[in-house]
């Protein structure tokens, strides 16, 4: 949290860690991870009646935001979901949200995410590309007045988002393709890294029109889709890879507005995990604290050694920066300055690049305890870690920041 936040924005993070430390305590996320679900629709629905889903909503659609900062007051539950190591479609659930909000159409479907009853996840990702080829690009493409056409720009803000565009070498920005047929559109094509997919009731899918980019609704028990639940790291956070084969899709952004969406998603989606990352770290450093204190060798605590003492130091300065790096992306987007996209990269990049190095150093600081499957350092680990690598890498978004730089040149 920051140091100017509101009576109204602390009330909602206490209530949140309340909730969470009530109902899905460590005991309770490691039950979720042995049971094949992830997460228990009805607390997802729970959550979504203490605000968690109504942030980026228009009040006319029953949304709004307790202190009118609504990406603060995100990344403020975001941050209390990772220092819980919570289960929940929170971050995908968001971001489709910052896509739909600015949808005509879309207000009944909104309706139903907003109130939890229906389970919506972005489809983004692709095999063989990364982040920045498909969520990622739309950044540059936007802030440099282009449309996002199916086939790899041919000159623009700078070379490593066109080598990006390309790396799965057929030169598309997304293999996924949306045919007109009568008043909706046909999608084909294959989405990876798609989180709670296993439970989705609709996925907003990113795809390449005749025209250009276009986003669509496609139902999950269309005959067309195939769900195949994917390992991942974290116990909880899952991810499938969905398959769509001819499967039936409702347009809800196309040309112009699918790049503003997806690059709202973007954003949404990067930021929001950097804030879970914080709150992941920072409950690992707190445990290994009490650690340091409650454990003795030679008469003395470990915490009265000089050099671990240095080693906490660092740690907390680290993560203290993390925390600001993400919270002023967050008011950088409540704000509505053109230079968002930009903290939300330095964000992603900087807690991306840290968070882990401190979870593993308190992993170290345990010794022996530290990496075994009871102690629960691990669930932090493993959030942290997946947090890396979804919706950019450090690297990824250190290249979008290059890109930008050389755009504004």
């Amino acid at each position: 949290m920051t140091d100017d936040s509101t009576a109204d924005r602390r009330f909602f993070q206490a209530t949140t860690r309340d909730f969470l430390a009530g109902t899905v305590p460590i005991g309770t996320v490691r039950a979720l991870a042995e049971s094949g679900t992830g997460f228990d629709r009805e607390w997802w629905r729970r959550g979504a009646e203490l605000g968690w889903t109504a942030m980026l909503v228009p009040e006319e659609l029953g949304g709004g935001s307790v202190s009118g900062q609504p990406m603060t007051e995100l990344a403020t539950v975001a941050e209390e979901l990772g220092r819980a190591a919570a289960p929940g479609p929170f971050v995908t659930t968001s971001a489709v949200l910052a896509g739909l909000a600015t949808a005509e159409d879309a207000a009944e479907t909104v309706a139903a995410i907003l109130s939890g009853e229906t389970i919506a996840t972005w489809a983004v990702y692709e095999p063989g590309r990364g982040f920045d080829a498909l969520g990622g690009r739309a950044w540059d493409i936007a802030a440099a007045g282009r449309a996002l056409d199916p086939v790899a720009a041919q000159s623009g803000v700078g070379q490593a988002s066109d080598t990006a565009a390309t790396e799965a070498g057929d030169g598309r920005a997304t293999g996924t393709t949306a045919t007109r047929s009568g008043d909706g559109y046909r999608v084909t094509g294959t989405k990876d890294r798609v989180e709670a997919a296993d439970q989705a009731d609709v996925f907003l899918v990113t795809a390449a029109g005749a025209d250009g980019p276009v986003q669509l609704l496609v139902r999950a028990d269309d005959p067309g889709v195939t769900v195949s639940p994917a390992w991942t790291i974290d116990l909880t956070r899952r991810t499938a890879t969905v398959t769509f084969s001819d499967a039936a899709g409702t347009a809800v952004h196309s040309g112009d507005a699918a790049v503003d969406a997806l690059r709202a998603q973007a954003n949404t989606a990067a930021l929001l995990t950097a804030a879970e990352s914080v709150g992941a770290a920072d409950q690992a450093l707190t445990a290994t604290l009490s650690w340091l204190f409650d454990r003795y060798t030679f008469g003395r605590p470990l915490a009265s050694y000089q050099a671990l003492k240095h080693r906490m130091a660092d740690n907390k300065t680290w993560l203290e920066a993390c925390r600001a790096t993400a919270f002023a992306a967050a008011a950088s987007w409540d704000a509505n300055s053109p230079a968002t996209t930009e903290q939300v990269s330095i964000a992603k990049s900087y807690v991306a690049e840290r968070t882990p190095v401190i979870a593993q150093d308190c992993v170290q600081l345990h010794g022996g305890i530290g990496v075994t499957w009871e102690h629960d350092l691990h669930l932090y680990l493993r959030r942290i870690t997946l947090g890396r690598a979804l919706y950019g890498t450090p690297e990824e978004h250190r290249r979008h920041i290059t890109d930008l730089l050389e755009s504004a040149a």
